[in-house]
């Protein structure tokens, strides 16, 4: 089917059904559609999320010898619960993005509240 029967949007009908990978659209939605839209949206919102992540690590972290600012997993856990439950992936995606450093690949409330946590 190269055409979903519950869509009224003719766009999809005139590209090809199946994209390789070495094309540049391969795991891509079309272009100009809904899916790409909240696709850009959700990626905007999580980069706001990282960005108020480092500014609250910058807040109630303290600078250490290196110039870094550090907070305690569980020091950041209890600040920044208030704001948004999803502290531990926003950090994963900061980290990702060579925001922020800390040891391990997963951070666990309770027993890891003492892993350093440092801005870069």
């Amino acid at each position: 089917q190269r055409k979903n029967p519950f869509s009224s949007d003719d766009r999809l009908a005139s590209k090809p059904a199946h994209t390789h990978r070495g094309d540049p659209t391969y795991g891509r939605p079309p272009e100009g559609s809904r899916t790409e839209q909240r696709g850009k949206d959700a990626h905007s919102h999580v980069g706001k999320e990282v960005e108020e992540l480092c500014l609250i690590i910058r807040r109630t972290g303290q600078v250490g010898e290196d110039g870094h600012v550090s907070v305690t997993f569980g020091q950041l856990f209890e600040t920044y619960v208030t704001i948004s439950n999803k502290v531990v992936g926003i950090l994963l995606r900061a980290r990702k993005h060579g925001l922020v450093h800390f040891e391990g690949e997963m951070l666990w409330q309770g027993k890891d509240d003492d892993v350093v946590i440092t801005l870069l």
